[in-house]
């Protein structure tokens, strides 16, 4: 190029490449999932699921890492440490022999176990996974309430009440359309019937009215032969007497 020649505007092809690759380059950071608040009664168990999205494919140097935050307490303590395909339980802590290991890294599963739940388990349990090279992203957190029972969750009374109120309205609209169906097979039913009878009706009365044309015809023909039958009486009549005259 020459010197002072002005520079020319980039391709708008190049310029569609550069911004897809500026857009695709940066990593996503991994995404990890919990409940929000599990519920368990003293001396029974509980599962605290948890899962993840990554971009990557699942590592062989995945790890999953479990902590625990007392109720009311400022420091969390790891409790529970999954790495090179083993499992590692804390042996010192209150969930000493306590912790069963559910996850499977194939299914992207990091859950795990408490047995024999106590009061003292209250707390806040927050959710690692670090998935190489995908290792950015945020903990997600479950928070444990243990109770002498375990109270029915007021979702699940809500949903129960709206599930029988779909289930009694669903049933009530079929039983509409069965005596909507019924009624009408039943009036079509009765439209055939009449037209039916209809049709005969119309079909005696065409015979009927043919039989009353036929039968003036017959008097006609009755009285005709009768008079002529009387007129041939009287000429022969006639014609006797005429000869007794004679």
């Amino acid at each position: 190029m020459a010197p002072g020649a002005p520079a020319s505007a980039p391709s708008p092809v190049l310029a569609v490449l550069v911004f897809f690759a500026l857009a695709l380059s940066p990593t996503r950071a991994i995404v990890v999932y919990t409940d929000r608040v599990v519920y368990g009664a003293v001396g029974s168990r509980v599962t605290l699921h948890c899962s993840f999205w990554s971009s990557e494919w699942v590592s062989d140097d995945i790890s999953f890492t479990w902590r625990y935050q007392p109720e009311g307490g400022r420091d969390a303590i790891s409790i529970f440490h999954y790495a090179k395909g083993q499992p590692y339980i804390d042996e010192v802590g209150a969930f000493k022999e306590r912790i069963q290991w559910v996850g499977d890294p194939r299914w992207k599963d990091g859950s795990i176990i408490i047995h024999n739940l106590d009061y003292s388990d209250n707390g806040t349990f927050t959710c690692d996974v670090k998935n190489p090279p995908d290792i950015v992203g945020k903990t997600s957190q479950v928070t444990l309430y243990v109770f002498e029972k375990v109270p029915t969750r007021y979702g699940v009374v809500l949903g129960a009440v709206i599930g029988g109120v779909l289930g009694l309205v669903l049933l009530l609209l079929l039983l509409y359309y069965l005596v909507r169906y019924c009624w009408l097979r039943r009036q079509a039913a009765l439209q055939r019937r009449l037209s039916a009878m209809e049709k005969g009706r119309l079909h005696k009365s065409g015979k009927d009215s043919k039989r009353g044309r036929q039968t003036p015809v017959l008097y006609a023909m009755l009285d005709h032969s009768r008079s002529s039958k009387g007129s041939e009486k009287k000429s022969k009549g006639l014609g006797d007497s005429r000869k007794d005259k004679k």
